[in-house]
């Protein structure tokens, strides 16, 4: 399909860069939107050039608005609004099972829904002049999707706070609740971003692959389950040329040259 809200381009370190753009809406999260963003992931996951995926915006401040407002309340039979809720959990799920590292490269506000996008990502990195939060209440509506995003990663009681005030938080402040890795001064934002997409893609893709279809797996399991998972895991690790010669470069004080497999 041809893109119209969605941008995707690699470069020749292995980052593929997946940009929402549709600035009229600020990146509102419609039906054609989420289409085409599950689209460009799944080329993405299939794309041996990519490595690592950075998911941002061509928003001056806004990285997504969060779900399309109009769709709330529009006269849609009730039955066929339900059927059309599942793109979000499908682009959870796909992120999940990328198979390639997702950074969150949050160079504007993160609001509503796009904060469970964001959320579903490995890494976000955040400008410090941005703001996260869940303001559906203010409008009548929950968070209801990304409430299971929010649980899995924020305290209870801050969850809480956060969906039921509907009031905005700093990029310090999402980092000091644990779902920020790193807070940038706006200047330097491009700058970091780019230094941490190229180091996650000088890593072995195989095992990057295995290590988070690993983690997609079991960190909702019973640890006894998700012991038993990850040793298997690690046995077809052992199997690979990649581990092997990760640990040869490591003693030879060289690059490792990944053959992926």
């Amino acid at each position: 399909m041809t893109e119209k809200f969605v941008r995707y381009a690699v470069d020749q370190e292995g980052v593929a860069r997946i940009t929402l753009d549709h600035p009229q809406t600020r990146n509102a999260l419609s039906d054609e939107l989420l289409d085409e963003l599950l689209s460009v992931l799944s080329r993405a996951m299939h794309d041996e050039a990519a490595r690592v995926v950075v998911l941002t915006s061509s928003h001056e401040r806004i990285f997504s608005s969060g779900g399309n407002l109009n769709a709330f309340a529009d006269d849609r039979p009730p039955i066929t609004k339900y059927g059309e809720l599942d793109r979000f959990p499908r682009l959870f799920k796909l992120i999940g099972a990328l198979g390639k590292p997702v950074i969150c490269a949050a160079n504007g506000d993160v609001l509503a829904g796009a904060l469970g996008l964001a959320l579903a990502c490995d890494l976000v990195i955040a400008k410090e002049s941005v703001r996260f939060g869940c303001p559906e209440i203010n409008v009548g509506a929950f968070p209801f999707m990304i409430s299971a995003l929010i649980y899995r990663n924020v305290n209870r009681m801050k969850a809480n706070e956060l969906m039921m005030l509907g009031e905005l938080i700093t990029a310090e402040q999402a980092s000091d609740l644990g779902f920020v890795n790193k807070v940038v001064p706006d200047d330097e934002f491009d700058e970091t971003v780019a230094s941490w997409a190229h180091k996650v893609a000088t890593k072995s893709p195989l095992l990057m692959r295995l290590g988070k279809d690993a983690i997609n797996a079991t960190r909702d399991l019973a640890l006894h389950e998700a012991l038993d998972a990850l040793q298997a895991q690690l046995a077809l690790a052992f199997t690979t040329e990649d581990l092997a010669e990760g640990v040869r470069a490591f003693r030879e004080k060289r690059q490792p040259e990944w053959r992926m497999r």
